[in-house]
């Protein structure tokens, strides 16, 4: 178990960065714990595992994709419970990881696909806003460009890790031109520069509809809504949290103050929020493997998309 707490911390301190790589860490972390587990029958090894999963899902509360991940796994060996010797979980949760592996990256490309079909083709102007960094939004990005169309991106440096950077950089090594910004300056760039669509990421999606993503989502959001730009989120519909139908609320993670100021004066109360919620109402579309449709509609798609999962 010290092991595993030791591997967990690696997500909690965000030393693992990205909805599928910290899904894939996670789940790559319970298959290495099944190997070191020495269990009398196979009961005793699902209640630890159960605990590990438990573990590994309380380091990022707004991590579905990881949640998914890890019932996803959990499930699979349930249904071949009966059938299972203990000393070969490790080698069944392999296999169910590479199938959820797959999953994952088959809906970004699908994503890249639909949403690069939403920039016109090669000969208008178009500009594209975005803020912190997603792997499914730059995909989009990377796609359109490989279809040859012409667009300027303006992205943010998004405090207080500035993830923006990393979009900029990928974006700048495809030849794609970049205009970065401070998040304070989110509303005057989009004016200045007649932005035609804004397109961020989602770190989870509840049953309303509801998109929780970085901090300053919500205030581009708002800019969007006020000057008429489309605003579309992407997403695999691996992110929607079913616990939500049942009336869990998500959670909204405050991260170390220290990220914000590392030495502050005695007395400063500092409070660092890593996300917060953009409402159903100032999304245009949320863009998934399953296509583009309203944000409410996630839950009816993931179901179809993902029966076992529900």
């Amino acid at each position: 178990m010290k092991k595993l707490l030791e591997d967990a911390q690696k997500i909690k301190s965000l030393e693992i960065q990205g909805a599928s790589n910290v899904a894939m860490s996670a789940i790559e972390f319970l298959s290495n714990y099944a190997k070191r587990l020495n269990c009398e029958n196979i009961e005793r090894c699902f209640e630890n595992l159960y605990k590990a999963k438990d573990i590994l899902i309380d380091t990022r509360p707004t991590e579905p994709a990881m949640k998914n991940g890890l019932k996803f796994i959990i499930n699979k060996l349930e249904q071949e419970k009966e059938s299972i010797i203990p000393n070969y979980i490790s080698d069944i949760i392999e296999k169910y990881k590479n199938l959820y592996n797959e999953l994952l990256q088959n809906s970004k490309k699908r994503i890249a696909e639909i949403g690069a079909r939403r920039f016109p083709s090669s000969g208008q102007k178009f500009n594209v806003m975005t803020h912190c960094h997603s792997s499914l939004v730059t995909g989009i990005l990377l796609e359109a460009k490989r279809q040859g169309k012409d667009f300027k991106v303006i992205n943010t440096e998004t405090q207080p890790r500035l993830q923006g950077r990393k979009t900029a950089k990928k974006l700048l090594n495809a030849n794609i031109e970049v205009i970065h910004v401070v998040d304070s300056a989110m509303r005057w760039a989009v004016r200045h520069y007649q932005v035609n669509m804004i397109i961020i990421g989602a770190d989870s999606i509840t049953s309303e509809g509801t998109i929780i993503n970085k901090i300053g989502s919500r205030l581009l959001a708002l800019v969007a809504h006020e000057e008429h730009v489309p605003f579309y989120v992407a997403s695999p519909l691996l992110k929607y949290n079913p616990e939500t139908n049942l009336g869990l609320l998500e959670t909204i993670e405050m991260r170390d103050p220290r990220e914000i100021w590392n030495d502050p004066p005695e007395g400063i109360e500092i409070l660092n929020p890593a996300f917060e919620t953009v409402s159903r109402r100032y999304i245009d579309g949320l863009i998934t493997e399953a296509g583009i449709f309203a944000s409410s509609h996630v839950p009816n798609y993931f179901a179809k998309t993902y029966p076992e999962m529900v």
